[in-house]
């Protein structure tokens, strides 16, 4: 094994008001874990008064985290995942997919690169099959 972890940097720009809402940020964290294809061990969110939710789930794998800034439109996520199993960069897609950023930027690191191997971290933009004017997830969550 070359690496022993990806983090996955996510930025959402322009996001929908369910940025602020801390019941579907869960429902949306609970989704992206799910198709990270991680393991949940714990979930918290806190919602924040006037307005920002703030939310983290710890998984097997390493941790999901969240924060919004509603008066900016803006999400900040990341996911740190170890092993070679899991796909942090689809929990990007299905955050993007609830909240319907109008930009987004995703950078995946590669970390824990072995010195004697040689190689060094890498940090590398990702592309997403997120289309900004897809129909959001939350118009489909009871």
């Amino acid at each position: 094994m070359e690496h022993l972890g990806q983090h996955v940097i996510i930025e959402l720009w322009g996001c929908n008001s369910g940025i602020d809402d801390a019941d579907l940020m869960k429902q949306a964290m609970l989704d992206a874990v799910k198709a990270a294809r991680a393991t949940l061990l714990y979930i918290d969110v806190h919602k924040f008064d006037p307005q920002g939710v703030t939310g983290v789930a710890v998984l097997t794998e390493s941790h999901l985290s969240v924060h919004s800034w509603p008066e900016h439109g803006y999400l900040a996520a990341d996911v740190f995942t170890c092993g070679n199993t899991t796909r942090p960069v689809a929990a990007a897609e299905v955050l993007c997919q609830y909240f319907q950023p109008t930009q987004f930027d995703v950078q995946e690191v590669i970390r824990g690169v072995r010195p004697e191997s040689g190689l060094k971290p890498s940090l590398r933009k990702r592309k997403l099959n997120y289309q900004p004017d897809a129909t959001p997830l939350a118009t489909t969550v009871g």
